[in-house]
This record gives structure tokens, C-alpha cells and sequence, in this order.
């Protein structure tokens, strides 16, 4: 079974179309089975008040669709964070007193500059039968090598980001999330992060149906047991031991270290970028806050900056992984800038 994950950003009245509605909270998610495939459509519903639900919504896709009914900032703002995570595949609809070559101007220098135009909703929906699950992980690498099947936990890599938890009542502990890499099995022994605690899987459900096993992108309900659900944090991971301990460590900065990283401002961003000062770092699906220790030049690029960050909460990461700074205090646009994680 294939597994397609979307995020629905401008207007999201069509994600009722699209799928039925499941879990929801700060964001909620539609999804859709046919014969051969699954989509989930996200919908950020704290957005623009909040932009901490746009950034999750966006990183638990692979495919975005822009329906515009308006041009607004806050339209602008959803541009600005498609590209600031190189986000490439998606849609663009709208209505008909948009003008389309004033969209296309705004998306011109951006990652989604090559989002297709769809005509109509009927056309989007046919495109949408046609499209192939894309294999994503928010980094400029892949998050360890692509391991065989057949390969134990040992060996195996797994990567998966925890978007809900709760306890159900006679199953136990149920996490809800995407699998980033890799194939998770009934029975596997995995590590949850940060909090390094091992678990195992009881059982695995998509949707609504159990199944023995899921691959990546597929997104999934896991029982597991080892922790209970109020321990669990949106952006927590689940990973197998060969994914923490092998060439491409799973790695977690603390109050107590320092995460050292190349860092880019955010043109459209009024305000400046100063050490001393408190911003949210966005991650995967955490978003936590932060203070800058130092910034520095980057030796080869003026436009680079070398920056030291202290989280105040356990943060983890990949090398090479994709992170954003976010002031939401400020009444522009919210995100700082992009940086990549070495």
C-alpha cells in the first residue's frame, strides 16, 4: 500500500474533499484509501495566529497543495516557509479574481517555483491519482544508508517523528506519526528520543487497518510499550539502535552543549539577529526555544553566518538536517532564517 502525505495551505476549506477528517488538534489531518494507496492531507487550523502549526503541518509532508483565495501576508509568509525548508513538489490552485502571474511572480525565486497550476479542483483531484509516495527527509542527506528489508533493528535504519500520543484504554500507549526512513515491524525493539528510553512495538495500524509492517513515507499508529503517553512530545523520534549509534548518529543538544551550525537570515525578515537573544527553534516537529551564544562569519561566505545556539530543552537531530529560527513576537514575517545542522 502506498503512502502519500500533503500539507493544505491558503484556503483549506477543499481538504473535506480531499479526505475525512481524523485527529485533530492544533493541526488536523484528512485522510483517503484507495485500492492501492493512502493520503494524508495536514491542515495547520492555529495558522496565522500561530505559526508553530504551519511549520509542523509542512514537515510531516512530501507534497503541498496552495489553494489562494487571497494575497496577503500571510500568504507570503506560507512562501516564505516552503522555501525556507526546500520544499519542491506540490500544487497551486486558485480562484478566479486571483491573477495567477502575480502568484507566479511571488514563487519565482522560491523551492516551489515549479509547483504545478492546477485548473480546477477536478484537475488537482486527477493529478493527485497519478502521483508516486516521495521518499523525504528534511535534510540535505538521508538520515543513514537504505538498508534492506530483511535486516534486523541491528542493522536496520528507522526514523520516525511523533506528531500525537495519548493512552487508549485496554491498548496502552499509541503514538501517531511518519515513518522519515526505513520499515517499522510488529515486535521491533526501537529507541525513543530524546529522552533515550528503548520500546517495543505491539502493534501497527494505517488507517484503522493492522498491518505486520509499514515503510517509509507511510504514516502510521504505533501501541507501544515503555512509556506512557503524557513522557512523549510532538517531535520526539523513534529510531532503531542502529540509527543512534551508527555513522549517521541520531544527535541531541542539551542546555548542557552547545549546537554549533552555518545559519542564513531570512531576507523578508524586518528584524535583526542578535547573540543573547531568545528565538524558537523549529526542527523536524519540535519547536523549542533557544538563545544565541555567539554569531560569527562564515570564512567563505559573507551571507553565512556561524552561530551557537543554547536549547533550553533536549533537541534532536541529524546531521545536515534542515532547522528554522522563529521570533513570534513580531508582527512581520516570523521566521528568521534557515540554518543547516552539522
Amino acid at each position: 500500500m502506498k503512502s502519500i502525505n500533503f500539507v493544505i495551505l491558503g484556503d483549506s476549506a477543499i481538504a473535506g474533499e480531499l479526505g475525512k477528517k481524523g485527529t485533530t488538534t492544533d493541526i488536523s489531518i484528512y485522510d483517503k484509501k484507495t485500492s492501492d494507496r493512502i493520503y494524508t492531507f495536514t491542515v495547520p487550523l492555529t495558522y496565522p495566529e500561530k505559526i508553530q502549526s504551519l511549520i509542523q503541518a509542512i514537515n510531516m509532508s512530501e507534497y503541498a497543495i496552495l489553494n489562494v483565495t487571497k494575497i496577503d501576508k500571510n500568504l507570503g509568509e506560507q512562501i516564505v516557509a516552503l522555501d525556507s525548508v526546500n520544499f519542491k513538489n506540490g500544487f497551486i490552485l486558485h480562484s478566479y479574481d486571483i491573477d495567477e502571474e502575480k502568484i507566479r511572480l511571488l514563487i519565482q525565486n522560491t523551492s516551489i517555483k515549479d509547483f504545478k497550476f492546477m485548473n480546477n479542483y477536478e484537475e488537482l483531484k486527477q493529478e493527485l491519482s497519478l502521483i508516486e509516495p516521495k521518499k523525504s527527509f528534511n535534510s540535505d542527506e538521508k538520515a543513514g544508508p537504505e538498508l534492506e528489508p530483511s535486516e534486523s533493528t541491528e542493522t536496520r535504519t528507522i526514523f520516525i517523528s511523533i506528531d500525537h500520543a495519548f493512552d487508549v484504554k485496554g491498548v496502552g500507549t499509541v503514538v501517531l506519526g511518519v515513518i522519515r526512513q526505513g520499515i517499522v515491524r510488529v515486535h521491533d525493539q526501537l529507541r525513543i528520543m530524546p529522552m533515550d528510553i528503548n520500546i517495543t512495538v505491539k502493534s501497527i495500524q494505517m488507517h484503522d487497518m493492522p498491518v505486520e509492517e509499514s515503510i517509509t513515507p507511510a504514516r502510521v499508529g504505533l501501541a507501544i510499550k515503555g512509556i506512557t503517553a503524557d513522557g512523549i512530545s510532538r517531535g520526539d523520534v523513534l529510531c532503531s539502535t542502529f540509527t543512534y549509534t551508527g555513522d549517521s548518529m541520531i544527535k541531541v543538544a542539551t542546555n548542557e552543549n552547545i549546537l554549533t551550525t552555518k545559519f542564513k537570515r531570512n531576507s523578508f525578515f524586518k528584524g535583526q539577529v542578535l547573540e543573547d537573544q531568545n528565538y524558537m527553534l523549529a526542527i523536524g516537529l519540535q519547536i523549542k526555544p533557544v538563545k544565541i551564544k555567539r554569531i560569527t562569519n562564515d570564512d567563505h561566505d559573507h551571507n553565512i553566518k556561524v552561530i551557537e545556539i543554547v536549547p533550553e530543552k533536549s533537541v534532536v537531530y541529524v546531521q545536515n538536517q534542515i532547522f528554522l529560527l522563529l521570533k513570534l513576537d513580531t508582527s512581520g514575517i516570523r521566521i528568521v532564517g534557515q540554518g543547516i545542522t552539522t
